[in-house]
Formats: structure tokens, sequence, C-alpha cells
């Protein structure tokens, strides 16, 4: 399937965990250290440095861009790391997250509550992923190196639905399917 980016609530309603899916659009970069200073920002009452409404991040700090390229090698982190984060930002209407690896109960929640959905792209493939990249810009946070917060326009950029909106997760899922199938 082919989206479109912005994420609305009705887009991220209609995907399903296992689902196959083509990213084009803008998304954002932050990892652990840019959504610790996210919380600052929110905790002393200043804005994030880009709108978390209908928004995508990828949990990536890509390498340096080689020459001729926009952006080096981009492979998702572990999600878990930023578990702790991930619920105020979907309070505020972040609509996807893309990284690897296992969600907290918490986060499964507040996606619920959000109309989220949680995106696995294929971890150890960052050079592929880096191909549908078009642009990259820093947006804030440089001190941080690579792991400062950029505005990504990605196009065809494959991932696959690991939890949807209505908390169907396809680590449980598939796992349980595969047991059964014994």
């Amino acid at each position: 399937m082919n989206l479109t980016l912005p994420l609305t609530r009705e887009k991220a309603g209609v995907l399903k965990a296992g689902d196959s899916v083509y990213l084009s659009g803008e998304i954002y970069t932050a990892r652990d250290a840019a959504h610790q200073r996210f919380a600052e920002l929110l905790d002393t009452g200043k804005t994030l440095p880009f709108s978390p409404e209908n928004a995508v991040i990828y949990y990536v700090g890509p390498t340096p861009a080689p020459p001729g390229r926009v952006i080096g090698s981009a492979g998702p982190t572990t999600s878990y790391r930023m578990d702790a984060y991930a619920p105020r930002l979907l309070a505020l209407g972040l609509r996807g997250m893309i990284g690897k690896g296992k969600r907290s109960a918490e986060v499964v929640s507040a996606m619920k509550s959000a109309g989220a959905v949680y995106f696995g792209a294929i971890g150890g493939a960052g050079a592929l992923l880096a191909e549908c990249v078009k642009s990259a810009e820093v947006i804030a946070f440089e001190d941080l190196g690579t792991e400062a917060v950029r505005r990504l326009i990605i196009e065809n950029f494959p991932v696959t639905v690991i939890i949807d909106s209505n908390g169907e997760n396809l680590y449980e899922t598939g796992r349980n399917r595969y047991l059964q199938s014994r």
C-alpha cells in the first residue's frame, strides 16, 4: 500500500498490523537525546521544533551524508528507548513512529487513544533506506550531531505496520500464528 503523509487519524485507522506500506512525504528524525529535550521544552511551556499533529517520527541517527547524497546510512534504532516520552507526544497528536523492536504497554495504550501506528523498518538496511530519503534538513538540536532533529522528505520508504491504532501487535499475533501452525 502506498501512503502519502501527513498521517491523519483516518489514514492511520485503515492500517492493520502486518500491512506493508510505502510512505512518502515529510517525517522527522529523533532519538532519545532529542526526546529528552522535547520533554524539557514541554515542561517549560515552550513549543517543539515541529508540530507533532499528524506527524511521523523516525527513530534514527543517520550517518553523515557521503558526497552526492542527502543523508548517510539511516537504519532504525531500538524504539523502547523512547517509550518514556512517546505517550506525551502521542497526546499532542503524533500519529506515527518508525523504529524497531517492542513497545511498552503504556505506549500501546497511548497509541490506541491517539489513533496512532507504530511502523517497523528493517534494521541493518540503513544504506538502502537512505535511498528513499530525497532531502534532509537539521531543524533542531544541531549540537546532538547525528541525533539532531531532521526534517526528511521520503519517497516509497518501506515499512511494516507492527502495532495498529487498535493495538493489534504483529510481534504477538505473528508469533501466535506461527506457533499454531506447527
